[in-house]
């Protein structure tokens, strides 16, 4: 089934994971307080301004957040264990999850961008 909106796609994931995935998507309002919440490419979405801004996505043993922004020195090391792919973070669900760097990975997205 195609998710219509962030919530029904968080809730077909089970409950470790909709835990997660939720608090992924507060980290990524809490970042992104203009954004709106949408599904593009069949996963959540945050548009800021008409344009997507940050994608996430539930998998079976991981979350990612996509894509990755051009950072500072500190930002490209702390995300050096997560990196999977050019432009993926992948953080394993049986390893703590590193919020704040999510929350980070978003508002450097959104100054790429152009916005605040």
């Amino acid at each position: 089934m195609v998710a219509s909106n962030v919530d029904e796609y968080i809730a077909g994931f089970p409950a470790e994971t909709r835990e997660v995935l939720e608090r992924v998507r507060a980290t990524i309002r809490e970042a992104l307080p203009e954004g709106t919440e949408v599904i593009s490419y069949q996963i959540p979405a945050m548009r800021v301004d008409s344009k997507v801004v940050v994608f996430f996505a539930g998998w079976k043993k991981h979350i990612s957040v996509y894509p990755v922004p051009v950072g500072d020195a500190a930002y490209a090391r702390a995300i050096e264990p997560y990196q999977t792919g050019r432009g993926t973070l992948k953080f394993l669900l049986d390893k703590p999850i590193p919020y704040e760097l999510i929350g980070r990975t978003a508002a450097l997205l959104e100054a790429e961008r152009g916005g605040h």
